[in-house]
Protein backbone atom coordinates (compact mmCIF):
# COMPACT_ATOMS: atom_id res chain seq x y z
CA UNK A 1 0.00 0.00 0.00
CA UNK A 2 1.74 3.18 -0.90
CA UNK A 3 1.15 6.67 1.02
CA UNK A 4 -1.79 7.94 -1.53
CA UNK A 5 -3.78 4.80 -0.50
CA UNK A 6 -2.87 5.22 3.13
CA UNK A 7 -3.82 8.51 3.22
CA UNK A 8 -7.20 8.21 1.47
CA UNK A 9 -8.15 5.00 3.57
CA UNK A 10 -7.51 7.03 7.01
CA UNK A 11 -9.99 9.76 5.64
CA UNK A 12 -12.17 6.97 4.65
CA UNK A 13 -12.24 5.22 7.77
CA UNK A 14 -12.65 8.87 9.71
CA UNK A 15 -15.88 9.54 7.37
CA UNK A 16 -17.05 6.10 7.70
CA UNK A 17 -17.36 6.83 11.48
CA UNK A 18 -18.59 10.55 11.15
CA UNK A 19 -21.58 8.43 9.01
CA UNK A 20 -22.37 6.23 11.55
CA UNK A 21 -22.67 9.11 13.88
CA UNK A 22 -24.74 11.00 11.81
CA UNK A 23 -27.12 7.84 11.12
CA UNK A 24 -27.30 6.24 14.55
CA UNK A 25 -26.50 9.13 17.19
CA UNK A 26 -26.91 12.14 15.29
CA UNK A 27 -27.17 13.98 18.84
CA UNK A 28 -23.79 13.22 19.61
CA UNK A 29 -21.50 15.74 20.14
CA UNK A 30 -18.38 13.55 18.89
CA UNK A 31 -17.61 13.72 15.34
CA UNK A 32 -20.21 14.82 12.90
CA UNK A 33 -22.51 14.88 15.71
CA UNK A 34 -25.18 17.45 15.53
CA UNK A 35 -25.35 18.06 19.19
CA UNK A 36 -23.13 20.32 19.27
CA UNK A 37 -25.94 22.97 17.97
CA UNK A 38 -27.95 24.03 21.02
CA UNK A 39 -31.10 24.11 18.78
CA UNK A 40 -30.64 20.88 17.33
CA UNK A 41 -33.08 19.14 20.24
CA UNK A 42 -35.65 22.01 19.95
CA UNK A 43 -35.65 21.57 16.05
CA UNK A 44 -35.79 17.31 16.92
CA UNK A 45 -38.85 17.99 19.03
CA UNK A 46 -40.95 20.43 16.39
CA UNK A 47 -43.18 18.56 14.27
CA UNK A 48 -43.12 20.89 11.66
CA UNK A 49 -39.49 20.87 10.72
CA UNK A 50 -38.48 17.82 12.34
CA UNK A 51 -38.69 15.54 9.71
CA UNK A 52 -36.94 18.19 7.49
CA UNK A 53 -33.97 18.23 9.83
CA UNK A 54 -33.92 14.53 10.15
CA UNK A 55 -33.87 14.49 6.25
CA UNK A 56 -30.82 17.20 6.28
CA UNK A 57 -28.73 15.02 8.36
CA UNK A 58 -29.24 12.05 6.24
CA UNK A 59 -28.58 14.02 3.11
CA UNK A 60 -24.98 14.75 4.79
CA UNK A 61 -24.48 11.03 5.66
CA UNK A 62 -25.52 10.20 2.10
CA UNK A 63 -22.88 12.75 0.66
CA UNK A 64 -20.45 11.04 2.68
CA UNK A 65 -20.71 7.65 2.09
CA UNK A 66 -20.74 8.95 -1.57
CA UNK A 67 -16.88 10.39 -0.97
CA UNK A 68 -16.05 6.97 0.92
CA UNK A 69 -17.69 4.72 -1.92
CA UNK A 70 -15.27 6.54 -4.35
CA UNK A 71 -12.33 6.55 -2.09
CA UNK A 72 -12.53 3.15 -1.69
CA UNK A 73 -12.83 2.52 -5.41
CA UNK A 74 -9.75 4.56 -6.18
CA UNK A 75 -7.73 3.06 -3.48
CA UNK A 76 -8.45 -0.27 -4.45
CA UNK A 77 -8.56 0.10 -8.39
CA UNK A 78 -6.89 3.48 -9.00
CA UNK A 79 -3.37 3.81 -10.32
CA UNK A 80 -0.75 6.56 -8.17
CA UNK A 81 -1.31 9.38 -10.67
CA UNK A 82 -5.37 9.13 -9.96
CA UNK A 83 -4.74 8.52 -6.50
CA UNK A 84 -2.30 11.30 -6.20
CA UNK A 85 -5.28 13.57 -8.12
CA UNK A 86 -7.69 12.10 -5.49
CA UNK A 87 -5.52 13.63 -2.46
CA UNK A 88 -5.17 16.84 -4.13
CA UNK A 89 -9.36 17.05 -5.51
CA UNK A 90 -9.91 16.10 -1.29
CA UNK A 91 -7.66 19.03 0.06
CA UNK A 92 -9.49 21.25 -2.01
CA UNK A 93 -13.03 20.39 -1.27
CA UNK A 94 -11.62 20.02 2.83
CA UNK A 95 -10.58 23.60 2.16
CA UNK A 96 -14.46 24.31 0.91
CA UNK A 97 -15.33 24.29 4.54
CA UNK A 98 -13.63 27.81 5.37
CA UNK A 99 -15.84 29.36 2.70
CA UNK A 100 -19.40 29.08 3.98
CA UNK A 101 -19.30 26.54 6.81
CA UNK A 102 -16.34 28.56 9.02
CA UNK A 103 -18.21 31.97 9.35
CA UNK A 104 -21.32 30.36 10.35
CA UNK A 105 -20.01 27.88 12.72
CA UNK A 106 -17.98 30.58 14.43
CA UNK A 107 -20.65 32.97 14.08
CA UNK A 108 -23.00 30.58 15.83
CA UNK A 109 -20.54 29.67 18.75
CA UNK A 110 -19.85 33.38 19.12
CA UNK A 111 -24.25 34.00 20.15
CA UNK A 112 -24.13 31.03 22.27
CA UNK A 113 -25.69 28.44 20.09
CA UNK A 114 -23.02 25.34 20.09
CA UNK A 115 -21.71 23.70 23.12
CA UNK A 116 -19.06 23.63 24.17
CA UNK A 117 -18.09 27.32 23.31
CA UNK A 118 -15.18 27.84 21.21
CA UNK A 119 -16.19 24.45 19.42
CA UNK A 120 -15.44 26.20 16.04
CA UNK A 121 -11.46 26.20 17.27
CA UNK A 122 -12.25 22.87 17.84
CA UNK A 123 -13.15 21.95 14.49
CA UNK A 124 -11.09 24.82 12.68
CA UNK A 125 -7.82 22.18 14.16
CA UNK A 126 -9.74 19.34 12.72
CA UNK A 127 -10.03 20.76 9.35
CA UNK A 128 -6.90 22.07 9.73
CA UNK A 129 -5.29 18.88 10.19
CA UNK A 130 -6.83 16.82 7.19
CA UNK A 131 -5.42 19.47 4.97
CA UNK A 132 -1.75 19.63 6.18
CA UNK A 133 -2.23 15.55 6.57
CA UNK A 134 -3.19 15.31 3.04
CA UNK A 135 -0.39 17.66 1.72
CA UNK A 136 2.02 15.78 3.54
CA UNK A 137 0.95 12.77 1.93
CA UNK A 138 1.21 14.62 -1.68
CA UNK A 139 4.79 16.15 -0.52
CA UNK A 140 6.09 12.34 0.33
CA UNK A 141 3.98 11.01 -2.76
CA UNK A 142 6.11 13.46 -5.17
CA UNK A 143 9.24 13.40 -3.60
CA UNK A 144 8.76 9.37 -3.87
Amino acid sequence: MNILQIGISVFVFIEFLNIIMLYFMPESKMGNGVGVFNDYLALKENEEVKDFVGYLINWVAGAKLIFIMIGIVVVIFGNETTQFYTVLALILSILSFYWRLYPTIKKLDKSNKITPKGYYKTLNFMILSFVIGFSIVLLISYIN
